[in-house]
């Protein structure tokens, strides 16, 4: 089953299958002509020579796509609002916490209120089911508040013997049925998920024995006549097959990379290799997305085993990095790396080896519960939202026939999956491992957790040639605005190409850089190092090439460059776009090129995400978490908080979702002045809650009239004896810190993909001794779309482009942006006509090609 990295930003992450559509100010008749809102999204894309599986976590495999019913009528627009009517929904959190559950809590508790249900809290997880009492307690719109952006799990969990036994069973059913709670949603482990399905089989035995004891009575057993289940699943480790990311995973990564990024500066300083332990008993999704993340020396994870003499291939590769002029070595080490005989292999071991065989000054890191703990990441807070609405309109659609089902990611769409198909896939890996099955456990891993080792093995185990004669000379830049993953991307870009036997030459500052001639060749060292490092180190400028091309054809023949890959914006986009109409001018432009879209703006034709935009949204995340607390803290107090972006609103919208904003103004959604008063009008409402604060995004670009300012001072009129208005402008610091775990990994595999393309490309392109190639498919942009990494012709992205704008014309995550109305508390309606069915795990044979 898929396991996939992080994301979505995910961004790459969230299309819940739920819609919410127009606010309240729409006529019925203009909703009826609103179909851009619920278009069918597009059929899976084949792979083909243009067209590469994914291998981010925006993609799936062995995971069936949704088939749905996309008519509605106006009624169904209001079906939501009273599907909960008369019902009861309880949600406990089980097993080991991890970041991103309370946002799921979060989703629950509100959007089952919104459906008129009632919510309760069962608090220290199975335990608090089983004693009843103050355990289980009703929750209302503002117990939630302030949970969004805490670790761990506000209403606790805990590891509970009493519910193994039919005993406790019992005593739990008794304490839900006299609540009236027939739905129950389980947030955790598969351990916590296979302990729901056992106690939902046996729910109807369960009011027998209660009735029958007396402890109920007949018409509460008919009330309670049977129980639903809905899973979803919570752990670090993303172990658990059938979703591409457990909630937590991503947050732990990025405790791990903080933690690499300190300990590199002080091994640096004194040459020193270091030996970190990570989390992952019986999976290495950790350790190795850590590894591609920080560029380590080695990893070792229990799916793949080293060979029998890996302690000579170890003292090797170690020895030839401080050859090659590195001063530190990295080495991961997941908990339940073992040999192939199944022998442990610990952090000790390795530090003892070292110190034997090198005599390196070697130290010993064990993380432990600290990758556990800390603020949750953007990602998994808008993985933990989208989830738990989902898991509210699986509990309350629900039918005495439905199975007990998870709420899983594939791709970038929310799926219900049969619970215990998921568990005995799990469980399959642990067994295969057991038996030593070590290429079948890779492959129920999944495609993605594949490529992630063999790019891991290209760029940390292959030795570039030794051969001076270079077969084919690519140049890699970086254009436009600054954006971090950018030399994570340059980094894989370069080294991969060495280790094609290329020559990699670098172009510092762009277009203007390679008019000029600032152009060097590139070797293995030149680029170390670079992966956790923000900004640009090559230089980058917004310059196009239309002014310069007589200059950079002159230098592209001086330098025999043979391919181009561009990292960058919308500048790179468009700069392409020149450099294809200018082959019409000059030959020396048909060379193949690829742009790879880097910006924290996230607007480039032809992808879904971009380099830098994860890094960006988790910075203002941070931002908005330390301004709440301040709004808490003084309390009626509004802030207006302006993102960058451009025209884009990606970030407002993302950042609205992921810090509970009460609203965000972009420029793909017009807005008014009634919009405005309707927002003043719910943030005076809120004031007299015990919520009372407010936090409102705009994008820097959504409307030329209403400013940040305008804004600003129209909610300090509006709120004067109410609340106080603040507005902060983020600016740069938004393009600036060291990359997420997500932009450096996504990063480091577009430039492994870019780079494998053009090696090919430049093979079909040669012609009586030289490289021509004036094909549309020979000057691309590597795009994320849903489930592939897809080259697209630059040429056929023009009309998917609002060039006055720097836009795509279409954009996926607007579908979003009514669940941060919903979660904010609007009256707003909720589309019930998309139908998300409950679909099976296709378990992948040997050798079939992933769905």
């Amino acid at each position: 089953m898929r396991r996939e990295e992080f994301h979505l930003e995910f961004f790459m992450c969230v299309n819940i299958s739920r819609q919410v559509v127009r606010p309240p100010q729409v006529t019925a008749e203009e909703a009826s002509t609103s179909s851009t809102l619920t278009q069918k999204p597009p059929p899976e894309t084949e792979a083909s020579e243009n067209v590469e599986t994914a291998d981010d976590q925006n993609a799936t495999d062995g995971i069936p796509i949704l088939e749905t019913d996309w008519i509605m009528t106006h009624e169904e627009h209001h079906a939501a609002r009273t599907l909960g009517i008369g019902k009861a929904i309880a949600v406990l959190t089980s097993g080991g916490d991890a970041q991103g559950m309370n946002a799921a809590v979060r989703a629950v508790v509100r959007v089952g209120i919104f459906t008129g249900a009632r919510v309760f809290f069962v608090h220290e997880g199975y335990q608090g089911l089983v004693d009843g009492g103050d355990h289980i307690k009703e929750a209302t719109w503002e117990s939630v508040s302030m949970m969004l952006q805490l670790g761990g799990t506000v209403i606790g969990s805990a590891r509970c013997k009493d519910f193994r036994e039919r005993e406790g069973r019992l005593q739990a059913a008794h304490n839900l049925v006299k609540r009236g709670i027939t739905n129950l949603c389980v947030i955790g482990g598969d351990g916590s998920l296979t302990g729901a399905d056992t106690f939902r089989s046996e729910w109807s035995d369960l009011l027998n024995d209660l009735q029958k004891a007396g402890k109920i009575t007949a018409e509460e057993a008919t009330k309670s006549s049977y129980l639903n289940i809905v899973g979803l699943v919570g752990s670090i480790d993303n172990d658990f097959c059938g979703t591409d990311m457990t909630i937590g995973t991503d947050s732990a990564l990025h405790r791990i990379i903080e933690i690499v990024d300190a300990i590199t500066t002080t091994a640096q300083s004194h040459q020193r290799t270091f030996v970190l332990e990570v989390m992952g008993r019986h999976c290495g999704y950790l350790a190795l997305v850590t590894s591609l993340s920080c560029g380590a020396d080695w990893v070792f994870i229990p799916e793949c085993p080293p060979d029998d003499d890996w302690e000579e291939h170890l003292c090797r590769r170690l020895s030839e990095t401080r050859t090659r002029g590195s001063r530190l070595n990295i080495i991961i080490v997941a908990e339940g790396a073992i040999d192939k005989n199944g022998k442990p292999i610990t952090s000790e071991d390795i530090k003892n080896l070292v110190v034997k065989r090198l005599g390196y000054d070697t130290r010993v890191t064990v993380l432990g519960h600290v990758q556990r703990g800390g603020t949750p990441s953007a990602f998994d807070r808008i993985l933990g939202s989208r989830m738990g609405v989902e898991a509210v309109m699986a509990l309350l659609e629900g039918t005495p026939d439905t199975p007990a089902c998870v709420v899983s990611l594939s791709g970038n769409q929310a799926v219900r999956l049969p619970l215990m198909e998921c568990v005995q896939v799990t469980k399959d890996v642990t067994k295969a491992m057991h038996e030593k099955k070590f290429d079948e456990a890779m492959k129920l891993r999944g495609r993605s957790f594949m490529n992630n080792w063999e790019v891991y093995k290209l760029l940390a185990h292959v030795r570039p040639p030794v051969s001076k004669t270079a077969s084919h000379t690519v140049a890699v830049m970086n254009v436009g605005a600054p954006a971090a993953g950018m030399n994570a991307a340059v980094r894989s870009t370069v080294r991969i190409g060495l280790i094609q036997g290329n020559r990699v030459l670098v172009v510092h500052d762009g277009f203007e850089g390679l008019a000029k001639g600032q152009i060097e060749e590139a070797g293995w060292s030149y680029v170390g190092g670079w992966t956790g490092q923000g900004g640009s180190k090559l230089g980058t400028k917004r310059t196009l090439p239309k002014k310069n091309l007589e200059q950079i054809s002159a230098n592209i023949t001086k330098f025999n460059i043979q391919g181009l890959i561009i990292i960058g914006g919308f500048e790179a986009y468009t700069g392409g776009l020149e450099l294809m109409e200018g082959r019409k001018q000059f030959d020396e432009l048909c060379i193949p090129f690829v742009v790879i879209p880097a910006t924290v703006s996230n607007n480039v034709p032809g992808s879904d995400f971009s380099i830098g935009a994860d890094t960006a949204l988790n910075t203002i995340c941070t931002t908005c978490d330390r301004i709440k607390q301040s709004a808490a803290g003084t309390k009626r107090r509004v802030f207006i908080i302006e993102t960058m972006g451009g025209y884009c609103g990606y970030l407002a919208t993302m950042a609205g979702l992921a810090a509970g904003a009460d609203a965000a103004y972009i420029f793909e959604e017009p807005f008014t002045i009634r919009d405005l008063q309707a927002n003043v009008e719910h943030l005076v409402q809120k004031m007299k809650t015990t919520v009372k604060r407010g936090l409102v995004l705009r994008n820097e670009k959504c409307n030329e009239n209403y400013t940040t300012d305008f804004i600003f001072n129209l909610y300090s009129e509006e709120g004067k004896g109410i609340f106080d208005s603040r507005k902060n402008v983020l600016g740069h610091m938004q393009q600036g810190g060291s990359p997420t775990p997500f932009d450096r990994n996504f990063a480091t595999k577009m430039g492994a993909k870019a780079m494998n393309w053009m090696s090919g490309k430049i093979k079909e392109s040669y012609r009586n001794g030289r490289i021509f190639a004036n094909t549309p498919d020979s000057g691309c942009v590597l795009g994320m779309r849903k489930r592939a990494l897809v080259f697209q012709p630059v040429t056929e992205l023009k009309d998917q482009t609002d060039f006055e704008h720097r836009i795509p014309k279409e954009q996926w995550w607007l579908k979003l942006r009514p669940i941060l109305k919903i979660l904010a508390k609007y009256e707003i309606d909720l589309d019930t006509s998309e139908h998300a069915h409950l679909e099976h795990i296709n378990r992948k044979r040997s050798g079939e090609a992933p769905v």
